[in-house]
């Protein structure tokens, strides 16, 4: 902070505001505009799909009440003794009244009406009714519908108007054969003959004590079931088991304190009106209020007079009957719970009638102060804010009646579902993050049933939809599903962007559905929407995604789709210029014919193979990766092979094999697993392909490159030092494993270090980016292959010729793929190699068990007594113990996480002990046998060969990379939200502007301080024993970190507080080294890029802060790099504003990538003999210059073809060219400097140079500031020269400050700070040093 406002009083003093201000935004708005490399989806998130969300919508156990016994004890024109009643009183049962017709012709009408008001809820029941009966007559009434209704639900409904209250123990009252005597029913009794699953209505005084004691009786009953479980001889025990109750719902009238209101304005059976005819009480009751006086003329005989039926929703009562189902749905489902919601309001159609019925009982009994009860018990509802929108309905319809009924006026629509759409739509578009989710969200679907509000509806549930996955399953748990499904049988066009955006939303959120759209041929909707050309781009890729989740591991859909043309449609829209369209129709076809033979087949006569080959070379990594997972599924099938399929197969893998060197890991990831599945098709011919190769590897010697340093070496790397590099490493890398699997291998490496004789160091180990196996669990079994194996391996196939065996010939396309693999598994990119390295092993572990049993029989190893180690270095570990190999941490490790020396094991090697000899034995020439054989005993051996089972450790045929669920997540992510990145609000936004801010700051006063030019650089503002010999160094342009890189490891300073911030290993095998490093995206997030001597790049984020390093990406940036310690190594140049890479060093090309595609876009040959030794590029003027090592400087223009694009070659330096750099104004120069010291200036225009100084002989590093015009050189011989540009020494550095005058040791590299005047220095004594200008100047 205190720097912070150092630099703002500086830049106070330093400029006059208004001139600041102008130059600040241009620099600003230059970063605005700089292109970010390698920040895309793809490289921030691990491709793995999102965790399934348990899906509860479905609901499991739908219902149907198929049963309904309507019991009434009337005994009309008898009131019981023990209910005194008012006169007036209440009298209608059934909107009838008793008194107007005979008793037992009332009692037969009250129970025909009420069995129609049940009708009109459910039709299709069977009903039965019982009026005024005894107690047999109920128990057979219960039983026979009971055993009729089998499983479903039977509905008991109880009227007790006519007889006493229910009693305390649990009793209700029927009458005598002659109706002289109340007889009473025990509960008890009825839950018998009821059974479960059922519904009680209770409409009688006292209501409430019939539900306590229902749940009484059920808790006793469970308990003497439980009784008779332990006991046999207990009575219960023979009997069968009686149903548990919890499936049964009572709804009482009202609390077991409370009597019936007799207002004679109301019904005597209010509850039963409530609940089966609740628009005409809700009316009625509506007429009764005060507020019903504001509507004049409305009487309640004219409420009788409603035109219009309930169920047709175009006429008055229909809408009033479909506004007050939406209503009631929304109360419920905003005020219960979402599993009591889906068990009452979704289970069963009467029950959810029943129940939303149920809140309007409550509201209006509540107002005669009784209080109905339900069981399972509700929340109280009747206060809740929507029944005032219901009112409000209400007065508006019946504010219109007199006219309609008298002057014959039309009818208008209510308002209530346009309000209420436009409360959602306000809730949408102003409404924050989190919050409770919108209570409209029921009328919504709702509304979807008609037509007049469709489009607006499917509109703004789409819109809902796209907030993410929790807002699909909110949607599903409200019962959206069937609705949309139904819709996709309209013809409507209109609707179809919206239908294909709400499936592909919901598919991508629960892909069961699948099955649903099938059966309902729904899968036709999206097969004629993806082959309307008209529809735009973005609702084909929906559809298609549909689609790709239709088929995907599903027969039905697969078969389906082929009928529906799908293959042939997929076909047309590969060329599509928009590329998730291209990425899902590769995916879509990749899943028709996975495991589908017809559809394969179908694939072969349409060429599909071939026009998916167009794809592998698209600009899009993803779109490539989608058509490689396409090429595997079609090579991958299980059927059998014909000769025409074998060569289509062959085909395909040359075709695929061409990716070997893709700039993306997610392509070379796709890649493994597609040749993977041609692996496991033809793996007889593999095995034999492995055998070959694996008898090569023993008879042949690879040349090992050097370690040491010699005298032609620019970079030169000590001798291999124990150091403590291996805590340190550890402990920033905060990986993401178990304690204990870390502990144990950080024990190992101890261990091995102290005792090992030196033999295991992070110097001379073979280290692989593959060891972190992907293999599973930390106790699985180690590779038979071991990194080095397969690394010599590859290295044998590149140099010798290996001869035919076995009938195979040595170019055939299984070897070419074996060789393809062996690459793979020496991938940079860990998950990469991992995934090589499992289908490796796989076949070397199928050909060595078929081709080796007898063998391992013939060498009699007893398991007690192990073979002492042979001198071709075969390891097989005691019997019992396991191998000291830090397995566990190997598998832990994650993949993100930068790979510290203990991946350095190969899984299948134990470290180097004491006890295996002194002295570290070579690499094992011979194939090691591993526990696995021995475990199952040698002579099960013949038969493991047959055992498709035991391959499968590693490889089987469902290997895959999770791409196609990682894409579509992009589908339940929402598409409409301002991306982060663009919302002026957001952090990321703020943090963005704070570091362009910072950058123009940085420039500008740096710039004040180069401009009056340096006189002196010799003033050391930081020096630190740097872990490892400093290699390369390279500052941040920004902020005050450096990165300082040894052999294989990056340490990471703080210059300004002297801190070691991080220190990481790179993952470079032992004999490789880091030869450049670079920025990129310095100016915002910055990723650091290393780029080692085998042609491997690098890319780390999240280093020098307190995260885990992770490496972003890595490939491999120049195939045929052989590592030499005298050659250039790998050298680069990166141009921000392109987004390209310039790669160049011990080859005869400039290779130039394309960040943002991650391919490779250009091979310029350099025309030389000697490798390329330094690169400067401009894109301006889109130059490249190379100093090379015969000592010449070659410009290219990277716009002309491969012969001309050669435009200068100066010849005027004698030795290696150190350094070559273009300065990047319009008419910057080229500044070389060869090893001889001879600094050159050419105007790119001018065949000779334009000026020459001498500098100091021997240089082993030079570097030169972009703005200060200095250039520093550094020497072997233990010193630092700094010039200007017109040659003249501004200073010398001998010694460092305060060591008592030591001796700097042999410049191993230096580099200045893009912008401020500071020099970096490593030393071959494993010092870092860093000079700037006096401090005076700076701080003036």
């Amino acid at each position: 902070m205190n720097s912070y406002r150092a630099l703002m009083k500086m830049d106070s003093e330093l400029h006059s505001p208004a001139l600041a201000l102008a130059e600040e935004e241009e620099a600003d708005m230059n970063d605005w505009k700089l292109p970010l490399a390698f920040m895309k989806k793809r490289h921030s998130e691990k491709i793995e799909g999102s965790k399934a969300l348990a899906q509860s919508w479905r609901m499991k156990d739908r219902m149907k009440t198929v049963s309904v016994a309507l019991v009434l004890c009337l005994n009309v024109g008898v009131d019981p003794p023990d209910v005194v009643k008012t006169s007036p009183c209440a009298r209608l049962e059934c909107w009838i009244d008793p008194l107007s017709m005979s008793p037992q012709k009332a009692l037969e009408t009250i129970g025909a009406n009420l069995q129609k008001q049940y009708e009109n809820w459910q039709p299709r029941a069977r009903y039965k009714q019982s009026l005024d009966p005894t107690v047999d007559e109920v128990k057979k009434l219960c039983t026979s519908l009971r055993r009729n209704a089998k499983e479903e639900r039977v509905l008991f409904h109880y009227n007790g108007h006519g007889v006493p209250r229910p009693t305390v123990n649990g009793e209700i009252w029927v009458f005598n054969k002659n109706y002289t005597q109340y007889i009473p029913l025990s509960i008890y009794d009825l839950q018998t003959w009821m059974g479960s699953p059922s519904i009680f209505v209770y409409d009688c005084s006292n209501a409430g004590i019939i539900v306590k004691s229902f749940k009484q009786f059920a808790l006793q009953r469970e308990q003497e079931l439980e009784v008779a479980a332990i006991n046999p001889s207990h009575p219960l025990a023979q009997m069968p088991l009686p149903p548990s109750m919890k499936n049964c719902i009572q709804l009482a009238a009202c609390e077991a304190s409370e009597l019936l209101p007799m207002n004679p304005d109301l019904p005597a059976d209010l509850f039963t009106s409530c609940l089966t005819t609740p628009i005409n009480i809700a009316l009625r009751w509506f007429c009764m209020q005060k507020s019903a006086k504001l509507v004049p003329g409305v009487t309640l005989d004219l409420i009788e007079k409603i035109p219009g039926r309930l169920n047709d929703r175009r006429t008055p009562l229909g809408e009033l009957n479909w506004i007050f189902t939406a209503i009631t749905d929304t109360i419920a489902w905003n005020v219960l719970p979402r599993d009591l919601f889906q068990k009452l309001f979704r289970q069963d159609l009467l029950v959810a009638s029943l129940f939303r019925n149920f809140l309007l009982a409550e509201r209006i009994m509540r107002s005669y102060n009784c209080t109905p009860v339900s069981s399972p018990r509700l929340p109280p509802t009747y206060m809740h804010a929507m029944w005032q929108a219901w009112d409000l309905a209400v007065d508006i319809c019946l504010s219109q009646l007199p006219t309609i009924i008298e002057e014959g006026t039309a009818f208008r629509h209510s308002p209530f579902f346009a309000e209420q759409l436009t409360a959602f739509q306000v809730w949408l578009t102003m409404g924050v993050e989190n919050r409770n989710p919108p209570e409209q969200l029921p009328i919504v679907l709702q509304v979807l049933l008609s037509q007049v509000h469709r489009l607006r509806a499917l509109d703004l549930l789409g819109r809902f939809l796209d907030l993410g996955p929790w807002a699909v399953s909110l949607a599903l748990s409200v019962g959206i599903f069937p609705y949309v499904l139904k819709l996709l049988q309209s013809s409507a066009r209109e609707l179809r962007p919206l239908l294909v955006f709400i499936w592909a939303k919901i598919l991508a959120v629960d892909s069961s559905c699948q099955a649903d759209l099938v059966k309902d041929n729904g899968h036709k909707y999206f097969l004629s929407v993806l082959a309307d050309n008209y529809m735009p781009a973005e609702h084909r890729t929906m559809a298609v995604f549909i689609l790709a989740v239709i088929v995907n591991s599903y027969t039905t859909g697969q078969e389906a789709c082929l009928q529906g043309n799908l293959i042939a449609n997929c076909l047309e829209q590969l060329s599509d210029p928009h590329p998730l369209l291209r990425q899902w129709v590769a995916i879509c076809l990749g899943r028709i014919w996975q495991n589908f033979d017809p559809a394969r087949w179908c694939g072969v006569r349409d060429s599909a193979h071939e026009k998916l080959y167009t794809l592998l070379s698209d600009p899009i990594p993803e779109v490539r990766c989608a058509a490689v997972f396409a090429l595997g599924t079609f090579v991958g099938n299980s059927a059998e092979r014909t000769d025409h399929s074998t060569t289509i197969d062959h085909n395909v893998a040359m075709m695929l094999a061409q990716l070997i060197n893709d700039g993306s890991p997610v392509v070379r990831k796709e890649l493994v697993v597609a040749l993977s599945h041609l692996v496991v098709q033809y793996e007889s011919n593999f095995c034999t392909v492995a055998l070959q190769f694996i008898e090569e590897e023993k008879n042949y010697t690879v040349p090992s490159p050097a370690n040491t340093a010699e005298p032609g070496n620019l970079t030169p790397v000590s001798p291999a030092i124990p150091r403590l590099r291996s805590v340190n490493s550890y402990t920033n890398i905060r990986a993401a494993t178990t304690a204990r699997n870390l502990n144990k291998s950080l024990q190992n490496l101890n261990l091995n270090e102290e005792g090992g004789q030196g033999a295991f160091s992070p110097g001379n180990i073979s280290t692989s980016s593959s060891a972190s196996s992907t293999l599973g669990s930390p106790d699985n079994d180690e590779y038979i292959l071991s990194f080095e194996t397969i690394d010599k391996m590859r290295r044998v196939s590149s140099y010798s010729s290996l001869n035919s065996l076995i009938g195979v010939s040595f170019n055939s396309v299984y070897t070419q793929i074996w060789r393809v693999l062996l690459h793979l598994a020496a991938d940079p990119f860990p998950e990469v190699s991992d995934l090589a390295m499992r289908v490796l092993n796989s076949i070397a572990y199928k050909a060595t068990m078929n081709a080796r049993p007898q063998r391992i029989l013939d060498s009699s190893i007893s398991l007690s007594a192990p073979a002492s180690p042979t001198s071709k270095g075969t390891h097989i570990h005691p019997a019992g113990g396991s191998p000291p190999t830090p397995s566990g941490s190997s598998s832990s490790l994650t993949n993100e996480v930068p790979k510290p020396p203990p991946r350095e094991q190969p899984a299948s090697r134990p470290p180097y002990t004491p006890t295996l000899g002194g002295q570290a034995q070579p690499h094992s020439h011979q194939f090691p046998r591993t526990r696995k054989m021995f475990d199952k005993g040698p002579e099960q051996g013949t038969e493991d060969g047959d055992d498709p089972g035991g391959h499968r450790n590693y490889i089987c045929p469902a290997l895959q990379t999770g791409l196609c669920d990682w894409s579509a997540k992009y589908f339940a992510q929402p598409v409409m939200k301002i991306p982060e990145e663009h919302d002026l609000e957001s952090q990321v936004r703020m943090e963005r502007q704070w570091r362009f801010l910072r950058n123009t700051r940085v420039r500008r006063q740096s710039r004040n301080i180069t401009q009056r030019g340096i006189a002196r650089l010799d003033d050391q503002i930081f020096i630190n024993r740097n872990p490892g010999v400093p290699s390369v160094v390279k500052f941040h342009p920004f902020n005050t970190c450096i990165a300082v890189a040894d052999k294989d490891s990056i340490c990471f300073w703080d210059w300004e507080k002297g801190e070691r911030l991080d220190y990481f290993y790179n993952g470079n095998p032992r004999y490789t080294r880091i030869t450049a490093m670079e920025y990129l995206n310095g100016h915002d997030c910055s990723l650091l890029l290393t780029a080692t001597d085998d042609g491997a790049l690098r890319i780390w984020k999240n280093f020098a802060d307190q995260k885990n390093p992770e490496m972003v990406t890595a490939w491999q940036g120049l195939s045929d790099m052989l590592p030499t310690t005298r050659g250039a190594g790998m050298v680069v140049d990166w141009e921000q504003d392109t987004g390209l890479l310039m790669t160049s060093g011990d080859v005869r090309v400039i290779r130039i990538w394309d960040t943002d595609r991650e391919m490779k876009v250009q091979d310029i040959p350099t025309g030389a003999d000697s490798c390329v030794t330094s690169l400067s590029c401009d894109s301006q003027r889109s130059l490249v210059v190379a100093g090379l090592g015969d000592g010449s400087v070659r410009v290219f223009d990277r716009r002309m073809g491969p012969n001309e694009c050669r435009v200068m070659t100066y010849r005027e330096h004698g030795a290696w060219v150190v350094k070559a750099h273009l300065q990047k104004e319009t008419d910057g120069h080229i500044i070389s400097v060869s090893v001889n010291g001879d600094v050159r200036f050419f105007e790119p225009r001018s065949p000779d140079s334009v000026n020459v100084l001498q500098t100091v002989k021997g240089l082993t590093a030079l570097d030169i500031h972009p703005q200060a015009n200095l250039f520093a050189c550094g020497s072997m011989n233990q010193f630092i020269a700094v010039y200007n540009s017109n040659g003249d020494v501004i200073s010398n550095i001998k010694y460092y400050d305060g060591f008592m005058g030591q001796r700097i040791g042999a410049i191993s590299c230096l580099a200045f700070h893009p912008y401020w005047p500071h020099l970096a220095v490593g030393s071959n004594d494993y010092y870092m040093s860093i000079y700037s200008a006096e401090k005076r100047l700076e701080r003036r």
